[in-house]
């Protein structure tokens, strides 16, 4: 690969309700895309690097995110871990002008 990065459109934001999280799969990498109760949009690496719980199941307040199996909190901006000692890998998200959520891919 060539290192240059690629916008890939995921889906319309309305297909993942506030305060919820959906996975998806681009170029073999799963990611979970989160959105926040206030609308935020935030992308991080789909498996808990701690027992690969699935993220996009977590439970979301504010700008932080709690694995669904351990209870490992995230923060969602950052990929720092709250509790425990591990970080989550993030990937730059944003809605185009369509209200469609686009992932910055490596």
């Amino acid at each position: 690969m060539n290192g240059s990065a690629v916008e890939v459109i995921l889906a319309p934001l309305e297909t993942i309700p506030p305060g919820e999280g959906r996975e998806f799969s681009v170029a073999g990498e799963r990611i979970a895309v989160i959105r926040s109760r206030t609308g935020q949009v935030f992308a991080v690496q789909a498996g808990c690097p701690h027992k690969s719980g699935p993220l996009a199941d977590g439970l979301i307040g504010g700008s932080t995110l709690i694995c669904p199996l351990h209870s490992w909190k995230f923060d969602l901006s950052s990929g720092e871990a709250l509790t425990g000692s591990c970080r989550l890998k993030t990937y730059a998200v944003r809605l185009d002008d369509a209200g469609r959520i686009v992932l910055t891919a490596p």
